[in-house]
């Protein structure tokens, strides 16, 4: 069954990018003083270029306060950008206005990452559902009731439930509300600004799978931001790395995690959890030293080079507080590297993999004598658990020290 008898959209053949972005920038103002005058800016995006082509998800991941929420809403024009150029199916809609900006709104739409604070608490589900269909007058107000009806079974919700307020559903539920009324216009993009981050891991698989299954039967487009690593992987077809409001590296999701080859992206997955006991005793943590730059003042040159643990294996050359990286394919970066683009000067360094082994070998070994007396003095003490084919025993005893944590 496809959402309102809609056959499902085919992906076009010639792989034309449905967004592009070039040159982003989004700048908020610091006012201070008596008159409230401008004594700064928030540089909350800085330079930021990509592209979405139709029918992909481009996941835009990095740390908390790094612009990923920004991005998204700048490429919706809910902010005014401060510089660049948005296009959208190659129309220019950077500066559009009025009626003009609100015909492409009806195409792009967002599902918000509070399920519960994006909804009005006196308004019926049924009537926020259909808001969109209202406002873009689309149809009958019977015709909407239908749409609503059947878009709320598409996402697994009731018909009778159209009636309820949002205080009578659970996280998961909302978050499904929340994915009707951003579908209910039938959009080309949607923005999903972390829509699993508030919900329980076992409620996350069933969004994340129902949106998924939307965008193989409707051809929908997502840019998809988060920051749990995990969840990017699973949905991504990309992956953008953000720090600092501007993008450090993109590449396709399963070789971005096979072969990061930015510095700040290969500290950032050497944070993921990881739950097996053999790849823990393996993986590799780089901890990063120092605290995030402000935004306001961002340091000159690379904006990872003041944390860059790269920077310090190579001798903090010049080059990487004075000159500004860009965005670049690598030539040499073996298979699949054509997809690959990175903002590091010395990227290269990664790239073949004994060298590239050295390196992160050496940083992990810094990292680890990082590790203050206070971390050392909170390791649980006594005996270590012992796995014996999943039930756990504190027999100490136990001779096969290689079945210990």
């Amino acid at each position: 069954m496809t959402l309102l008898g809609r056959e499902p959209v085919p992906v076009p053949a010639d792989d034309r990018p449905l967004v592009e972005v070039e040159h982003l920038a989004e700048y908020f103002p610091v006012r201070g003083g008596i008159l409230q005058r401008t004594v700064g800016e928030v540089k909350a995006v800085d330079d930021v270029s990509f592209t979405i082509r139709r029918g992909e998800t481009l996941g835009l991941v990095g740390e908390s306060g790094c612009g990923k929420t920004t991005v998204g809403r700048t490429l919706l024009r809910l902010i005014e950008p401060t510089a660049g150029t948005i296009r959208f199916d190659g129309s220019d809609i950077t500066e559009l206005k009025g009626v003009a900006l609100k015909r492409y709104r009806r195409r792009m739409q967002i599902i918000f990452q509070d399920p519960f604070a994006s909804l009005d608490p006196r308004t019926p589900i049924g009537d926020s559902i259909g808001e969109g269909l209202r406002i873009h007058r689309v149809g009958t107000v019977q015709e909407r009731r239908d749409r609503v009806a059947a878009m709320m079974e598409k996402v697994g919700l009731q018909a009778y439930h159209a009636r309820r307020y949002p205080h009578e559903f659970s996280g998961g539920q909302r978050q499904r509300i929340g994915i009707a009324r951003a579908l209910v216009l039938e959009p080309d993009l949607i923005v999903c600004d972390e829509p699993v981050s508030a919900l329980d891991v076992s409620i996350q698989a069933q969004v994340l799978n129902l949106l998924r299954q939307l965008q193989r039967e409707l051809g929908l487009t997502y840019l998809f931001v988060a920051h749990n690593m995990g969840v990017v992987e699973h949905i991504s077809d990309r992956v953008a790395v953000m720090y600092l409001g501007t993008i450090a590296e993109v590449a396709g999701a399963g070789q971005i995690y096979r072969r990061p080859l930015h510095p700040y992206t290969i500290a950032l997955l050497s944070a993921v959890p990881v739950a097996a006991p053999g790849d823990r005793a393996r993986s590799r943590r780089i901890i990063l030293t120092g605290d995030v730059p402000s935004p306001v003042n961002p340091p000159s040159g690379c904006p990872f080079h003041t944390r860059c643990w790269l920077r310090r294996q190579l001798g903090d050359p010049e080059r990487c507080a004075t000159e500004r990286p860009q965005l670049r394919v690598l030539p040499d970066g073996g298979e699949g590297s054509a997809e690959q683009q990175v903002a590091c000067h010395y990227a290269e360094e990664l790239v073949e993999p004994r060298r590239r082994e050295q390196l992160i070998r050496s940083a992990a070994a810094v990292s680890s004598a990082l590790v203050t007396e206070d971390d050392e003095a909170i390791t649980p003490s006594g005996p270590r658990p012992i796995d014996r084919g999943g039930a756990f025993d504190t027999d100490d005893t136990a001779s096969d020290a290689g079945a210990r944590f």
